[in-house]
C-alpha cells in the first residue's frame, strides 16, 4: 500500500506563486514516477507535469515556463512550484505515484488551487 499527502494548495491572486508538496509513503519501490494532475470544475482530469525517478520531467503546455516539478527521491516528496499563476490554473491538484515495478497507480485526496482577485 501507498500513500500520498498533499498540502499547499490554497488562495492567490492572479500573478502570484504557490508551492505544492506531495509526500509518499509505504511501498513504493525504488523506480517511480510521481506526477500533478488537476480537475476544473465540470471538465476532466488532465496532466499538469510528472517526474521520473531519473528526474526526467514532462510538462502540459499550458504550464511550460510557469511550472516546475521536483523531487527530493530522500524524502520520497514531490513538489510543484506555481509561477504567474491564472485564474485558468483554478482547480483541484491531485498528486498521482506510479509504481513502475509493480504497474499500479496511486492518488492523493487532492488540494484545492483558487486563483482570483
Amino acid at each position: 500500500q501507498v500513500q500520498l499527502v498533499e498540502s499547499g494548495g490554497g488562495l492567490v491572486q492572479p500573478g502570484g506563486s504557490l508551492r505544492l508538496s506531495c509526500a509518499a509513503s509505504g511501498s513504493i519501490g525504488s523506480i517511480y514516477v510521481m506526477g500533478w494532475y488537476r480537475q476544473a470544475p465540470g471538465k476532466q482530469r488532465e496532466l499538469v507535469a510528472t517526474i521520473a525517478s531519473s528526474s526526467s520531467t514532462n510538462y502540459a503546455d499550458a504550464v511550460k515556463g510557469r511550472f516546475t516539478i521536483s523531487r527530493d527521491n530522500a524524502k520520497n516528496t514531490a513538489y510543484l512550484q506555481m509561477n504567474s499563476l491564472k485564474p485558468e490554473d483554478t482547480a483541484v491538484y491531485y498528486c498521482k505515484i506510479n509504481r513502475v515495478a509493480f504497474g499500479d497507480d496511486y492518488w492523493g485526496q487532492g488540494t484545492q488551487v483558487t486563483v482570483s482577485s
